[in-house]
């Protein structure tokens, strides 16, 4: 992690060494592409209130605190020579390749394009939005368990300001050893209402891939996929709901229906996702579903604007003051696909009881001028699972309070 360490002291150094706060550091002209670096840093924070599991699992120590910068992203972005764009990113805290591709604009439309290399998959509202601009510090259990994020591959899109249709086929991620499985995916979105201030945006997407290959028992790969999710804690060791291994896996398909509106100060915004993994020999289909609505107010009274099918968030109307947002979301998941038989001796399990979450989420975010961001949750949680041990339902009801520090360029 030396490398990482050194290509993050020089970044810093860039950064602040720039005459002014900006949102992204021009560098040069070089062979008629317009050079421009980016970055992003966050820190986290998060005090666990653990009901029945240790929500710090990882440190295994006891303690109900865990910190850590949580990314360390630098972007170099050319525009030119003529309708080419590319990106390079790369993660020196999660040592992998962010956003690395050519975008190639058809007749010079921002919005009619081909892509190839390393991108978000045309998926999930939350995941496609910007990582610096998110309402809450943890993105809801849908978008972390079955959004496709980056992967390889190539893309075809083509709309305008309102309207919005993305085809793509990909393959692993960039690094090896991270998210695999080859598929496609597609996005339609329409904008019926779309100006200043006032927006509502409507969306609908479709992945399909093969399922992943871990190991499974001591010399064989079987085809297997495995859901589970934090409770609302990036940083959280433990999953409250868990499928196990789902063996003899072969596709995993989900589809996503999304929604946001935006009167003036008012954002509000939902997904819900159905994801269906299948299996062969005696095995059933899994089928898990997932959603959450949240409501964003910038107390100081920015509006959003919108953008390639996404919600984009404004600078403080006045620099020194910032711009103050509060936030609610709701968010459900259930992994159950199967019946718990209690009638007997012995309860009896038919197909896969991973077990049900809710939480709630308050949240605050201070923008301060044009490069910083203060962060802070109140996640509560509740959730009820089977657990084989005890031969019953346990509810697991935690609760835990995140702080984030952001700086970005």
């Amino acid at each position: 992690m030396k490398l990482s360490r050194r290509i993050l002291s020089v970044a810093l150094l860039a950064a602040i060494a720039a005459p002014a706060a900006h949102a992204e550091v021009p560098i040069d002209v070089i062979a008629g592409s317009e050079i421009t670096f980016e970055g992003l840093l966050q820190a986290d924070a998060n005090w666990f209130n653990s009901d029945v599991a240790n929500l710090n699992g990882d440190a295994q120590d006891g303690r109900d605190f865990d910190g850590e910068l949580r990314r360390a992203e630098l972007v170099l972005k050319g525009k030119g020579p003529g309708n080419l764009e590319w990106v390079i990113g790369y993660d020196a805290k999660a040592d992998k390749w962010l956003d690395t591709n050519l975008k190639y604009k058809l007749g010079g439309n921002a919005n009619h394009y081909l892509q190839f290399g390393q991108f978000k998959q045309p998926n999930s509202l939350e995941e496609l939005s910007s990582t610096k601009n998110n309402d809450f510090i943890s993105k809801a259990t849908i978008t972390n368990t079955w959004a496709v994020a980056r992967r390889v591959g190539a893309a075809y899109s083509v709309g305008d300001a309102n309207w919005s249709v993305t085809g793509a086929y990909f393959d692993d991620e960039l690094k090896r050893g991270l998210a695999a499985g080859a598929g496609y995916g597609v996005r339609g979105t329409w904008a019926p209402i779309n100006a200043t201030g006032s927006i509502l945006h409507l969306g609908l997407s479709y992945v399909n891939y093969d399922a992943e290959l871990p190991a499974v028992g001591a010399n064989n790969l079987v085809d297997t996929q495995r859901w589970r999710a934090r409770p609302q804690a990036d940083l959280s060791g433990t999953r409250l709901i868990d499928t196990g291994n789902l063996t003899l896996a072969d596709k995993v398909a989900t589809t996503g229906v999304e929604a946001f509106w935006v009167h003036g100060p008012l954002k509000l915004q939902g997904e819900y996702m159905r994801s269906t993994t299948s299996r062969g020999g005696a095995f059933s289909d899994f089928t898990g579903t997932g959603a959450y609505v949240s409501a964003v107010w910038n107390v100081t009274g920015e509006t959003w604007g919108y953008k390639a099918g996404v919600p984009t968030t404004p600078l403080p109307n006045e620099p020194g003051r910032g711009m103050l947002q509060l936030a609610l979301r709701y968010d459900t998941m259930d992994l159950n696909d199967g019946s718990l038989n209690t009638s007997g001796a012995t309860p009896v399990v038919t197909g896969v009881l991973g077990g049900e979450m809710d939480a709630w989420t308050v949240g605050a975010n201070w923008y301060l001028r044009s490069n910083f961001k203060l962060a802070a949750n109140y996640v509560k949680v509740s959730t009820s699972k089977y657990n084989s041990t005890a031969k019953a339902i346990v509810n697991d009801d935690p609760s835990i309070v995140e702080f984030r520090a952001q700086f970005f360029w």
